[in-house]
C-alpha cells in the first residue's frame, strides 16, 4: 500500500495538473459571471521551454504520449474541452500555476510552453491561448482550454466543440536565433497606412507585426494575395528553416511599439484579424 501511496505521488508531480489524475472534486464553473471582454488574448512572445514539462514521452493511465521537439507548423482539427475550478490553483506540467481566468490551455503532444490560435469551426470565433499543461486525456480530445477561453470561444455552455488549433511561435529576438528575412521584389502603395517604417538598422532589433504563419506555401500566397489586394506597404516573408517549408507573414519593420499597435488596430478594421507584435 505504501508503495502505491509512492508511485502516485510520483506519477502526480510528473504529469502536472492536467494530467486530470482521480481527484474528489467534480470539475465545475466558477460561481457567477465572468466578464471576458476584460480579460484579453494571450500575447505570443519568445519563452524557452520548460524544464520540466517536455520529457521526450511520458505515461497517463497507462497510455504513453511523446512529446514534439518544435512547435512550428503544427495545425490540427478535433475536439475541444475545458477545465475549471478543479485544477484552479494547482501547479500545471509546466511549473506554473493554474487560473482559469487566464487565456491558457492544455496539450498532450505539443511543447511547454506554446502559443496557439484556436479557431470554433462552428461559429468562427477564434482565440489565442498559452499551452502550459497536459491534457485532456479523454479519449478524441486535442486541447482543454481554461474556463475563460472556453467562454470567449463559445464552448463554456456546450462543454466541447469543434476547433482547429494552429501554433504560433515568435521569434527569440535575443537568443541568436538566425532568421531569413526575404523581402517582396514588387513594391506597392502605402495609401491605407498612415505612417511609413523606418529603414531597417541590423544593429538593433526590429519590431514587426506577425499576421499568419503556414506550413504550406499555398496557403501562405492566399494570405499574401489578400495583403497584397488590400495595398499593404512593407510585406516580408520570414523562412526560419530553409530545409522545411513554413512561412511567416509580417508587415514592418515599425518605429515602435506604439506604432505596432496603431497598425495593427488599422489592420484588424480592414480585415486582418489579430496582427501581433513581434522583435527580431
Amino acid at each position: 500500500m505504501q508503495y502505491k501511496l509512492i508511485l502516485l505521488i510520483f506519477v502526480t508531480l510528473l504529469s502536472g495538473c492536467a494530467a486530470h489524475l482521480p481527484i474528489e472534486e467534480q470539475d465545475a464553473a466558477p460561481e457567477g459571471d465572468v466578464d471576458v471582454s476584460k480579460i484579453p488574448d494571450a500575447i505570443p512572445k519568445y519563452e524557452p521551454y520548460s524544464k520540466y514539462g517536455n520529457p521526450a514521452s511520458y505515461e497517463v493511465f497507462g497510455k504513453h504520449y511523446s512529446v514534439l521537439e518544435s512547435a512550428e507548423g503544427h495545425v490540427e482539427r478535433g475536439i475541444a474541452s475545458w477545465y475549471g475550478t478543479k485544477f484552479h490553483g494547482r501547479r500545471t506540467s509546466s511549473g506554473e500555476t493554474y487560473d482559469m481566468y487566464k487565456m491558457t490551455a492544455a496539450h498532450k503532444h505539443l511543447p511547454l510552453p506554446t502559443y496557439a490560435e484556436v479557431t470554433n469551426l462552428d461559429n468562427g470565433h477564434k482565440i489565442i491561448v498559452k499551452i502550459n499543461d497536459r491534457g485532456p486525456f479523454k479519449e478524441g480530445r486535442i486541447i482543454d482550454l481554461s474556463y475563460t477561453a472556453a467562454i470567449k470561444l463559445g464552448i463554456d455552455q456546450t462543454g466541447t466543440g469543434n476547433v482547429e488549433v494552429r501554433t504560433i511561435v515568435p521569434t527569440a529576438d535575443e537568443h541568436n536565433v538566425t532568421i531569413k528575412a526575404v523581402p517582396l521584389a514588387t513594391p506597392f502603395a502605402v495609401s491605407k497606412m498612415e505612417k511609413m517604417p523606418p529603414s531597417p538598422d541590423s544593429s538593433t532589433p526590429q519590431i514587426y507585426l506577425q499576421l499568419g504563419s503556414f506550413g504550406e506555401r499555398g496557403n501562405m500566397r492566399r494570405m499574401l494575395d489578400r495583403l497584397l489586394e488590400s495595398e499593404i506597404n512593407n510585406v516580408v516573408i520570414h523562412q526560419p528553416n530553409e530545409r522545411r517549408p513554413f512561412y511567416r507573414l509580417r508587415v514592418g519593420p515599425l518605429g515602435d511599439r506604439s506604432d505596432a499597435e496603431q497598425l495593427a488596430t488599422q489592420l484588424k478594421q480592414m480585415g486582418f484579424e489579430k496582427p501581433y507584435i513581434v522583435v527580431d
